[in-house]
């Protein structure tokens, strides 16, 4: 073998027994104990192991912006209009620094898959999905990236925005994506969106649900075209603020309407909270959905970080455990099996929100995984642990050291 990860406790395991992880190739080929002799060995030293995390919704193309846009009113801060004026200034190089120095955090935080948003109009064109598409192949030493393509400023009412989206998707696009909100038009958006899907045979991953009031939801159109396309499991929808000002009984039918139809949902903690309640100065809406009561419903659900340093979010270190941290605290998550949910959300649950078929610590998977400085899955997100190291297809990748304290 060329790696064996010894004295592990496994993040997909209820027990507390120690293993060893034994890759070749690339790819795990055994998990056990006393595996044998390797190329190389490293010991865990009795730290949590998972087969990385997965990054299920962000936005490398504009992140690391926020220095260069104009000032908002408070309560009426809008992200396109902070983005769209920069966005004929942004050449491939501009973006694909910025996308760079976000991966680099992404990995180094034991990121070891992405679905990233990609958006293209007349605005950007071409430019930053060419730059997105070429640190795929770049980064693939410690990552894997695919491509969601999708028109943030609307797509019937911005001319030239459909055919960009039908060149992305034929120059390799994984899925297609939507953001109905900012469309003169959401139902046609929604339409068009799932009529691309079917036309190239890619998932769809969609913006869905943000605003002030759950009066109108487009969840329940984008479930209906679910079922009518046949699309089951293969279409997911992000944000879904409006779930968070619903009473229970609306929560449980909508959640219920999703699991059925094999609809997932990520949320995106950091966004939602900083964009949500703008109109109030006073008991101010949260507008994070409550993933773990959608589990509870059956729905697939994820975490993700969404935005890092532009106007949707003018923060943000590319932890995904400081992420399910932060939404724990919103939802007030205290129980253990609570705080696991949320660390599979950032695993397991976000492996299938991607259909990934080789994610997991058995035979023939990916040899990709992150040691964490705790004991439990529970333990790394309430204390917010780093990882101390990862490996992409068994070769390391990311190496902290451990604070050490200097006593007299």
């Amino acid at each position: 073998m060329d790696l064996i990860i010894r004295n592990a406790r496994l993040s997909d395991r209820d027990s507390d027994e120690l293993l060893d992880i034994g890759i070749h190739g690339g790819r795990i080929v055994a998990v056990g104990r006393n595996l044998g002799e390797a190329v190389r060995d490293f010991d865990a030293q009795e730290r949590l192991a998972c087969p990385g995390l997965i990054e299920s919704h962000i936005h490398i193309d504009k992140s690391r912006i926020i220095d260069r846009c104009a000032p908002q009113e408070r309560s009426k801060l809008s992200p396109v209009v902070g983005v769209a004026p920069l966005k004929p200034s942004m050449s491939v190089e501009d973006v694909r620094e910025r996308a760079a120095r976000t991966l680099n955090a992404c990995i180094v935080h034991g990121t070891t898959r992405m679905r990233t948003q990609v958006e293209v109009d007349p605005g950007i064109g071409m430019r930053g999905f060419d730059a997105v598409q070429s640190l795929i192949e770049e980064y693939k030493w410690a990552i894997d990236i695919e491509i969601c393509v999708f028109p943030q400023e609307g797509l019937t009412n911005y001319p030239g925005t459909d055919e960009l989206l039908v060149a992305a998707l034929k120059r390799g696009a994984k899925l297609i994506g939507g953001a109905p909100r900012y469309d003169t038009d959401a139902r046609a958006q929604i339409e068009r969106i799932f009529e691309l899907a079917r036309e190239f045979d890619v998932d769809i991953d969609v913006h869905l649900d943000v605003g002030p009031s759950a009066a109108s939801m487009d969840v329940h159109r984008v479930r209906e075209l679910t079922e009518r396309y046949g699309r089951g499991g293969r279409v997911v929808v992000g944000h879904m603020a409006k779930l968070s000002l619903l009473p229970p009984g609306d929560l449980a039918a909508i959640a219920r309407g999703l699991a059925d139809a094999g609809i997932a949902v990520t949320v995106l903690p950091a966004t939602d909270l900083f964009l949500m309640g703008r109109d109030q100065d006073h008991n101010v809406r949260r507008g994070v959905a409550d993933a773990n009561a959608l589990i509870h419903y059956g729905v697939n659900c994820s975490l993700s970080s969404n935005n890092i340093l532009n106007p949707a979010t003018p923060y943000g270190d590319c932890s995904l455990i400081r992420m399910a941290n932060l939404y724990a605290n919103v939802l007030q998550v205290d129980r253990p099996a609570h705080l696991r949910e949320c660390f599979e959300m950032l695993t397991t649950r976000s492996a299938r929100v991607l259909n990934l078929n080789d994610y997991g610590f058995a035979p023939g998977c990916a040899g990709d995984v992150a040691i964490f400085d705790a004991h439990t899955p529970e333990q790394a997100i309430a204390e917010v642990v780093r990882p101390i190291a990862v490996f992409k297809a068994g070769k390391q990748t990311v190496r902290w050291h451990a604070p050490e304290l200097l006593r007299p």
